[in-house]
């Protein structure tokens, strides 16, 4: 099998595919994506946890690789209680982790941490202070302090302040915005594009940057006690930009799930088929993934 990814720039929509199993025997590992694909933010999705489920039975590695901002045992436990089970994934890797990395090399920082407070256990045991923004010497964004209300607009004069400080910015979560229902919400990485707008020197942690994906690599490596050949990694998720464009950029296939918070552009809603001309444009100039699936299914 040739090296590099399938996901190549076309012309026209990607294929659609009949299910995961219609393609599984290419691969040995599955970096797959959570929310929008295993969950919606309110209730797991059965079909997708018996495909990644049937996938382990088969022989494959499933790493779950999410821009959750938060350390990899929260995802655990919000799995737990949406309904996901424990047998539809082998591990989890989080932006989350990265960013307590990423931070683990600022020993004594004082840090702002820019987001609600549900993701203050990414910085359990970690040798800095949070602080106000004022006497910061990084600022890391989780989130915005309340995403059901507020927008990046609202942070304009915040963000002005910190450029003028000069602060760097950690993006613990470069996800423009998340399904969360039927609706769609901002996330940490929509504040992240105003501040490096603004010039600000921004650090992103997770998908589509090469860091998250070489953590899950490494994960995947002790598990299996050997490396996986890039050929034979499947990249699973439902963003173009950060899910397809990271597994691309990272040299994996990927396989796009229509029905994630591209919905609504492409007609897909609750597992309808995409509109063919919606998705051809949405990937015009982009890289093409091996397949497209409403929803993920065995």
């Amino acid at each position: 099998m040739a090296d590099g990814p399938r996901t190549t720039t076309q012309v026209g929509a990607p294929p659609l595919i009949s299910g995961l199993s219609a393609i599984i025997g290419d691969y040995d590992l599955i970096l797959c994506d959570v929310w929008g694909v295993i969950h919606n933010g309110v209730a797991a999705f059965p079909a997708a946890c018996a495909a990644l489920t049937q996938a382990r039975e088969g022989g494959r590695t499933v790493v779950l690789v999410s821009n959750a901002p938060r350390p990899n045992s929260a995802i655990v436990t919000m799995l737990d209680g949406l309904g996901a089970p424990r047998s539809a994934y082998d591990a989890i890797v989080t932006s989350g982790d990265v960013t307590r990395a990423q931070l683990a090399a600022h020993p004594g920082a004082r840090v702002f941490h820019l987001g609600p407070d549900r993701d203050l256990s990414t910085y359990d045991g970690l040798d800095l202070t949070l602080s106000p923004a004022e006497a910061a010497d990084l600022v890391v964004c989780t989130g915005l302090f309340d995403d059901n209300v507020e927008t990046p607009a609202d942070y304009a004069d915040m963000l002005a302040a910190m450029k003028a400080r000069d602060l760097p910015f950690i993006c613990a979560n470069p996800d423009l915005v998340v399904e969360r229902g039927d609706r769609l919400v901002y996330c940490a990485g929509a504040i992240a594009e105003a501040y490096e707008a603004l010039g600000g020197r921004t650090t992103y942690c997770g998908k589509p940057h090469r860091p998250i994906y070489d953590t899950a690599l490494a994960v995947a490596t002790a598990l299996r006690g050997g490396p996986v050949a890039s050929a034979r990694v499947l990249g699973i998720g439902d963003a173009l930009r950060t899910d397809i464009a990271g597994a691309n950029g990272a040299g994996f296939d990927s396989l796009f799930i229509a029905g994630g918070i591209h919905a609504q552009e492409l007609k897909a809603h609750d597992g309808a088929v995409p509109d063919s001309a919606s998705l051809a444009a949405l990937f015009s100039g982009h890289a093409h993934p091996r397949g497209v699936m409403p929803r993920l299914a065995w």
